[in-house]
C-alpha cells in the first residue's frame, strides 16, 4: 500500500491577522498617573522651598555683609557687669575692659569694678560688630580725670614709667627683659603684687636706647609717697 493513503489530511494554513487586543489594567494606569502627579507636586514644593531658602540666605548674607546696627547705651557709672549686660541687650557682644588708673590690673570679677569711660560715645549708632572698651576702677576707687589705657610696647627707647605701676612697666618692656624691683621706702618689703606698686625711679633713665640690657625699678605702694 501506498503511504499516501494513511497520510493525515493536510491542515489549512492560518491567515495572519492583527494580534489580539490586550485589556488595559485601568487600576495600574491610575496608580502610575497618581505617582507622577505626586512626584510633580513634591518637585514643585522642593523648588519653592529652595527658592524661599535661597532668598532667606541672601537676606541673611546681605544683613551680615551690611552689618546690623544698634545704639550704644550710656554705661559710665554702672557696675562693669551691669554695663556689659546692658551692652549685650543692645546687640553688642564684642566687649573688653581695662584699668582706668593705668595699673594694668585684670578685671577678674566684673562685679567688683565700675565703669569710668567708654570708647564709643553714648547714643552713637554703630555696627553691632563694634568692640566696646570700658575703662574701669574698683568700686572703692575714684575715676581718674583722664583715662589711662592699657600699656603699649616700649619700643627702642626707655619710656618714663615714674608714677605708673610696676606691672605696667613690665608689660611694656616685654617678657624677655630682665627686671629687678626694690622697695624704695627702705623697709625691705617684697614686691609681690606689682599692680599695687608704683615706680619711683628707673634705670636706665628715660630716653635711653634699649638693647637688651637689664632694667631696675624702685617702687612704693600706691597711696605712699616716693622718697
Amino acid at each position: 500500500m501506498s503511504n499516501s493513503v494513511f497520510a493525515p489530511p493536510s491542515q489549512p494554513s492560518r491567515v495572519a491577522g492583527p494580534p489580539p487586543k490586550r485589556k488595559r489594567d485601568w487600576r495600574l494606569v491610575g496608580a502610575v498617573t497618581a505617582g507622577v502627579l505626586v512626584v510633580g507636586v513634591l518637585g514643585s514644593a522642593c523648588h519653592a522651598t529652595g527658592t524661599a531658602g535661597g532668598s532667606a540666605t541672601g537676606a541673611s548674607g546681605d544683613a551680615k555683609a551690611g552689618g546690623r546696627t544698634g545704639t550704644v547705651p550710656h554705661l559710665i557709672g554702672m557696675g562693669l557687669q551691669s554695663a556689659q549686660n546692658a551692652a549685650q541687650k543692645q546687640g553688642f557682644h564684642s566687649l573688653k575692659s581695662h584699668d582706668s588708673l593705668g595699673r594694668n590690673r585684670h578685671q577678674i570679677l566684673d562685679r567688683d569694678w565700675k565703669v569710668c569711660s567708654q570708647n564709643v560715645k553714648a547714643g552713637t549708632t554703630a555696627s553691632t560688630d563694634t568692640q566696646l572698651d570700658f575703662g574701669a576702677v574698683k568700686l572703692d576707687e575714684t575715676c581718674p580725670a583722664k583715662d589711662q589705657s592699657a600699656p603699649t610696647a616700649a619700643g627702642r627707647t626707655m619710656p618714663d614709667f615714674k608714677g605708673k605701676s610696676v606691672n605696667t612697666a613690665r608689660t611694656a618692656l616685654g617678657s624677655s627683659t630682665s627686671i629687678t624691683v626694690k622697695d624704695a621706702s627702705g623697709k625691705g618689703r617684697y614686691v609681690l603684687v606689682e599692680s599695687n606698686w608704683q615706680v619711683c625711679s628707673q634705670k636706665p633713665p628715660t630716653g635711653t636706647r634699649l638693647s637688651g640690657q637689664p632694667v631696675g625699678f624702685s617702687a612704693v605702694k600706691f597711696g605712699e609717697s616716693c622718697p
